[in-house]
């Protein structure tokens, strides 16, 4: 039965060589949106073909009726392997977001201890500039200090608020804590690293643009060479995130870039669908 090996060829390809190339094209940055939607359809292409080609392999055996004590062991170790494959995403899962969700809600607790509201903002009495916000179903908080409100104009202040609003309102955390789950999930060889390092990028390009929709392009580029260096906490999302120069060369081009970003869509839908594809129709074949 190919689809086994087809499906388990296909993971391997979604799971190195195709991150690696797509981090790589750099010019995917310009549509972002498209470009997120390709990691992830491209992560859950990977996933859906490793489990796909284990209880493949299994049914396939099954359903000749385990002819032979050979095909009972082949059988058993796909489908121990499928069940380990599943068993590390729910745990890289559970782990994941059990440890972020700890660590902001005591983050947030001690903002709310030693910070000031300025206008729903959260102001902490320090000398360096931040700006970051921090994720939670129970109430997000956006950061930043007094040196910031400071050191930057009204124009840039508002592009780095909505900045961070934007993380918030798009659930950013999510997509960061997904990708996460499976880099932690996999082994080092799968290219994972790279998928999180791109998504990380795109997140800020996405903020960005939402910052810069209606408004001043050089009021946040001002602000984030101001912010630059500034730091972070852990399982927050600050406005000078990965790549600074990238996002300033995706901001220096006001470009829409449509018929990238329709290709770019297309090949999305077309890498979620090949593994779907082989995963449900020999499925509806034996139904009929």
């Amino acid at each position: 039965m190919p689809t086994p090996v087809v499906l388990g060829a296909l993971a391997v390809l979604l799971a190195g060589p195709l991150p690696w190339a797509f981090s790589r094209w750099p010019r995917l940055r310009r549509t972002p949106a498209a470009a997120m939607l390709l990691w992830q359809s491209t992560a859950l292409a990977a996933v859906l073909a490793a489990l796909g080609a284990g209880l493949a392999l299994v049914t396939g055996r099954l359903r000749q009726g385990a002819a032979g004590p050979g095909d009972v062991v082949v059988a058993a170790l796909a489908g121990a392997i499928t069940v380990v494959v599943l068993g590390r995403l729910l745990l890289s899962g559970h782990r994941t977001g059990t440890s972020l969700r700890r660590m902001r809600r005591l983050h947030r607790e001690r903002v709310d201890l030693v910070a000031r509201l300025d206008g729903g903002v959260s102001v902490l009495d320090h000398d360096v500039p931040v700006a970051y916000c921090v994720p939670g179903m129970s109430g997000a908080r956006i950061v930043v200090s007094r040196s910031t409100l400071t050191r930057l104009a009204p124009a840039e202040l508002d592009a780095v608020l909505g900045h961070e609003r934007s993380h918030l309102r798009a659930r950013h955390d999510l997509v960061l804590e997904a990708f996460t789950v499976l880099h932690l999930a996999f082994p080092r060889w799968v290219a994972s690293a790279s998928a999180r390092r791109e998504v990380e990028v795109l997140v800020e390009v996405l903020a960005d643009r939402a910052a810069c929709r209606g408004g001043d392009r050089r009021a946040l580029l001002s602000a984030l060479v101001t912010l630059a260096g500034s730091p972070a906490p852990a399982g927050s999302l600050g406005s000078t995130g990965p790549a600074l120069a990238a996002r300033a060369e995706v901001l220096g081009d006001p470009r829409s870039h449509p018929w990238q970003a329709v290709a770019v869509a297309v090949l999305a839908a077309a890498i979620l669908a090949l593994p779907t594809l082989l995963v449900v129709l020999p499925w509806l074949n034996g139904l009929v």
